[in-house]
């Protein structure tokens, strides 16, 4: 049976219809995928530069942190070890996108030459603990923990002659800082140095502190 010219016109109306309708759809789901695209694109943007705000504080932070460790352990070194000429450096690099500090110990020789190295590699037990008593109070400081420190014959491996100076240069760091030191020693240069000492005696089956002096 013959299709009428009526009846497909009104057919190729409707197949332009649906392809208008198509093409409608198809744009406005372009439209919602550019829309989306642009904000992703801004979104981007926005996080590169919130990407480069932190990198940035956190070298500021690495560089203020790097400058007062070099400061405080370099200011250390020379107060307790007065016969040797030291100080320290930080070496900062960045390794796999990680920063890393190292921290060198320098010392002056008598012809003028400087010489450095880690402490553990070029000092004795002296030197290194100090500057790992040093690293302590520092990160105490920085990181606005409660200002207080626990030794424990910390600085037992300090050689005798420089025990103290170590004494007097923390007792004046803590007043400096407003920060409480309480060390456990069998040192009496230690002991002399501290603003309040105490003796722990055993009465019985009990044990109990005397206080032994306190220095106004």
């Amino acid at each position: 049976m013959a299709v009428s010219p009526s009846a497909r016109i009104a057919a190729l109306r409707t197949q332009a219809d649906k392809a208008v309708g198509y093409r409608a759809a198809v744009q406005k789901r372009l439209d919602a995928t550019s829309t989306e695209i642009a904000e992703l694109e801004q979104s981007t943007k926005v996080l590169d530069l919130v990407a480069t705000l932190i990198r940035s504080l956190i070298d500021q932070e690495v560089t203020e942190g790097v400058r007062a460790v070099e400061q405080l352990q370099t200011e250390g070194l020379s107060a307790v070890f007065d016969d040797m000429e030291l100080a320290v450096r930080a070496d900062v690099s960045v390794k796999r996108g990680q920063v890393n500090v190292e921290l060198l110990t320098l010392q002056k020789q008598p012809d003028g030459t400087v010489t450095e190295a880690s402490s553990i590699d070029g000092y004795g037990g002296s030197v290194t603990t100090v500057q790992s008593v040093l690293m302590r109070i520092i990160v105490v400081m920085r990181r606005g923990m409660r200002p207080f420190l626990l030794l424990d014959e910390s600085l037992a491996a300090v050689a005798e002659s420089y025990v103290p100076a170590v004494g007097q240069f923390l007792a004046k760091l803590c007043e400096r800082l407003d920060m409480d030191i309480l060390a456990v020693t069998h040192n009496p240069a230690l002991i002399d140095a501290a603003h309040r000492s105490y003796r722990l005696q055993k009465v019985g089956t009990e044990a109990s502190f005397k206080e032994m002096r306190q220095r106004g």
